[in-house]
């Protein structure tokens, strides 16, 4: 038994069997649905519904917060309808389209940058052109192994992609990138996906905040909106545990010297005996150095724990969901988590 969907973006209705949820037959049938975790943990598929039955199976408040799904908004990641129903993903602020492309790769770069994280450049062969906005991200395949999620570090418009690569404890694919791929191997990329990316449309200031490899899309803002705005306020936030995990610092201070309106903060978040960088967490760094950030869009990046406690923060001090795009990078095994603790 399946039950006919109508989602407002789309011409014809989704049918969805019982028991799935409205984004994975979305998704499986190889539509664009806005997503991110499809665990409940983000938000980023959240919809409004119309009309119909649905059942949510168990959630994070930080996706969607009592107060919203009063007013009649769903995860489309948890929602299981139980009739015909109607609904919308809700439509971001500056909508892009680019078109899903399926691209085969060349290896031309792999560089160390940190004792565990390891810069991928790929040629693209065939598939192109591959359009995306900055701080999207793709599917990567390599050599057959399963597929993950990457941001793309480069600029939009070249044909040389860039990625960050961390090794994650206990990860088959990340290990293997870090150990075993060579300049030359093929790489499948699929993409672009994503809707934390850079909004053309806004003109004022920005804040920037990378924790780890969550530096990657945020170089990418980073080097378009200075690219469309030279002198335009940009406020560089970067986050890991001790400088031994930092990387890319000297390349930010040198587009520093040609763009003074761009200001680099670093913050340690276990470090005990530097004193070259503030130490604490980035969600108290920004309590401290802001309490205004009227006419600011915020862009995050990089560990769910890291991406959540810099939202409340941004909320208390009074910035709307809307002006927020964060990008939380959930490895395997944060979703499996995930799945369990929600099931």
């Amino acid at each position: 038994m399946s039950f006919a969907v109508n989602v407002k973006q789309y011409k014809t209705p989704l049918n969805v069997e019982m028991g799935d949820t409205i984004l994975q037959t979305a998704l499986n049938s190889g539509r664009e649905y806005p997503h991110g975790c499809q665990s409940g943990n983000c938000g980023a598929c959240k919809s409004r519904l119309y009309s119909g039955d649905i059942q949510m199976s168990p959630y994070s408040e930080y996706a969607l917060t009592q107060e919203e799904k009063d007013s009649g908004l769903i995860l489309a990641c948890r929602a299981v309808p139980w009739s015909d129903c109607e609904v919308a993903y809700l439509e971001q602020d500056e909508i892009v389209a680019h078109p899903l492309r399926n691209l085969n790769c060349v290896v031309t770069d792999l560089e160390r940058m940190t004792h565990d994280v390891t810069r991928v450049k790929l040629l693209i062969k065939t598939g192109g052109p591959f359009d995306f906005s900055a701080g999207q991200y793709s599917q990567i395949t390599f050599q057959g192994l399963p597929p993950r999620d990457y941001s793309m570090a480069n600029q939009p418009g070249n044909k040389l992609l860039e990625f960050h690569i961390r090794e994650i404890s206990g990860g088959k694919i990340s290990a293997f990138v870090n150990k075993n791929l060579k300049v030359g191997d093929a790489v499948k990329v699929k993409g672009p996906y994503g809707i934390s990316y850079y909004r053309n449309n806004h003109t004022g200031p920005i804040l920037a905040i990378a924790g780890s490899t969550g530096l990657a899309p945020i170089k990418s803002i980073i080097e378009e909106a200075l690219k469309q705005n030279a002198k335009r306020k940009i406020y560089l936030y970067i986050g890991v545990r001790d400088i031994p995990d930092l990387y890319l610092v000297e390349y930010f201070k040198r587009l520093i010297k040609h763009h003074t309106a761009l200001s680099l903060n670093i913050i340690l978040s276990e470090s005990k005996e530097s004193n070259k960088y503030r130490k604490g967490y980035l969600a108290d760094a920004i309590a401290n150095d802001f309490d205004n950030l009227n006419q600011t869009k915020v862009y995050l990046a990089g560990p769910p724990i890291m991406v959540e406690t810099c939202i409340n923060q941004l909320r208390k001090i009074g910035v709307r969901d809307e002006n927020c795009h964060a990008d939380a990078f959930y490895t395997e095994a944060d979703k499996a988590l995930m799945a369990e603790k929600y099931e």
